[in-house]
């Protein structure tokens, strides 16, 4: 099973501060460890919301919002994707790891990735080929999917 481990903003994150060399000296460590054991798929920090923007979605209507948004508690500010056997053993990872803010308060989320076969009837012959393809795409330029 793949799973997100996703890194809640704080107000330090948003406002841009950037983690201090031993810090990130830590993270490594962790993620050396998440990489020795085989479970790392993927995992970056991510900028603060003011460089980023929202694409909302009504019916067929979109609007772009550039950032910074305000409401912290919604944002993110860095992911792991990671294969695990169980959320029981995702959890596990995510409680090794140093506190993401770095003696501040956040939170890891960890939300279980969808499978076709979770897809069910929708996961058609044509809706398997389809991905497969575009998987195989992605490869071929060197993306890891």
């Amino acid at each position: 099973m793949q799973f997100m481990m996703i890194v809640k903003a704080t107000a330090e994150s948003e406002a841009g501060v950037m983690p201090k060399a031993e810090q990130i000296l830590e993270m490594q460590k962790y993620n050396e460890g998440l990489v020795k054991a085989g479970v790392l798929l993927a995992g970056e920090g991510v900028h603060s919301s003011a460089k980023g923007a929202r694409v909302y979605f009504d019916g067929d209507k979109k609007t772009v919002v550039d950032g910074p948004f305000t409401e912290t508690k919604e944002l993110i500010a860095g992911f792991w994707m990671i294969q695990a056997k169980s959320l029981e053993e995702a959890v596990e990872w995510a409680k090794r790891a140093p506190n993401p803010s770095f003696g501040g308060k956040t939170n890891i989320e960890i939300r279980q990735v969808i499978t076709m076969e979770d897809l069910g009837e929708a996961a058609t012959p044509e809706v398997r080929e389809g991905l497969d393809k575009i998987h195989e795409m992605a490869r071929a330029q060197g993306h890891n999917v």
